[in-house]
C-alpha cells in the first residue's frame, strides 16, 4: 500500500473553485447580516463563518459594502427568475392565487434576504439603487409585458399595463411578507391558501360592488 506524504495528499484533494469560495462568502454574509446587521459584522466575522482567510474575502470583494450589494441583488435576481418561471407556467391568466401561494411559501425560505434588504436598504443608498436597477425595473418590465399580452388577448380589460404591473408587484410583495405582516408565523397551509386566494381575488376583481 503506497504511503503518501502530506503534501502529496493535499495535491490529490479537489480544491474549492473560486466560484465555490465566493458563494461561501456570500452565504455567510447573508446569515451574519441578517442576524448581526451590516454594521455589526466585520470582515473577520465573514471570513471565520465562511471558513476562509480574511485576505480571501478581499480577493473576491473590494470591500464589505460590495458584499452587501451582491448578497441583496443576487438574491432578488433568483426571486425574479422564480417569478418568471411561475408566470410562464401558469395554466390560466386567472391562476394568480397559485403564484401568490408559492411566493408566500418561498419567501419564508428567504427571510434572511428580506431582512437584509429592507433593513439595510434604509441606510445604504447604493443598495437601494442597485436593487432598483437590477431587480425592480426588470420585474416591472417583465410583468408589464405579461399583462399587456393578456390585455391583447382580451383576458384583462384595457388599462395601462405598467400601472397594472406595479400594482401586481406591490401585492406580490405583501404576499411575500405576509408571515410578518398579515399572517401568523404558525399559520396553517389552509390559512395561507385562503390569504393567497383573497389577495388574488382583490387583484383580479377589485373590491367595489359594481351593482352599487
Amino acid at each position: 500500500m503506497p504511503v503518501f506524504s502530506q503534501q502529496t495528499w493535499k495535491m490529490r484533494q479537489t480544491p474549492a473553485t473560486e466560484k465555490d469560495t465566493r458563494t461561501k462568502i456570500l452565504q455567510a454574509a447573508l446569515k451574519l447580516f441578517a442576524r448581526q446587521g451590516y454594521d455589526g459584522t466585520t470582515t473577520k466575522d465573514l471570513a471565520k463563518s465562511a471558513q476562509v482567510a480574511e485576505g480571501t474575502v478581499f480577493r473576491h470583494f473590494t470591500n464589505k459594502k460590495a458584499i452587501l450589494i451582491e448578497v441583496a441583488t443576487a438574491g432578488w435576481v433568483d426571486i425574479l427568475t422564480d417569478l418568471l418561471m411561475e408566470l410562464s407556467e401558469m395554466g390560466s391568466y386567472k391562476a394568480v392565487s397559485q403564484v401568490m401561494r408559492r411566493r408566500m411559501l418561498n419567501m419564508r425560505k428567504n427571510s434572511d434576504l428580506m431582512r437584509v434588504c429592507f433593513i439595510e436598504a434604509q441606510y445604504h443608498p447604493e443598495l437601494r439603487e442597485s436593487i432598483q436597477a437590477e431587480v425592480i425595473d426588470k420585474m416591472t418590465d417583465v410583468a408589464e409585458a405579461f399583462f399587456e399580452t393578456a390585455m391583447e388577448k382580451g383576458i384583462y380589460r384595457q388599462m395601462n399595463p405598467k400601472i397594472v404591473a406595479k400594482v401586481f408587484l406591490g401585492i406580490f410583495a405583501i404576499a411575500g411578507f405576509s408571515e410578518e405582516t398579515i399572517l401568523d408565523p404558525d399559520s396553517s397551509p389552509q390559512a395561507m391558501q385562503e390569504m393567497a386566494e383573497g389577495i388574488s381575488d382583490i387583484f383580479l376583481r377589485g373590491v367595489l360592488n359594481i351593482e352599487h
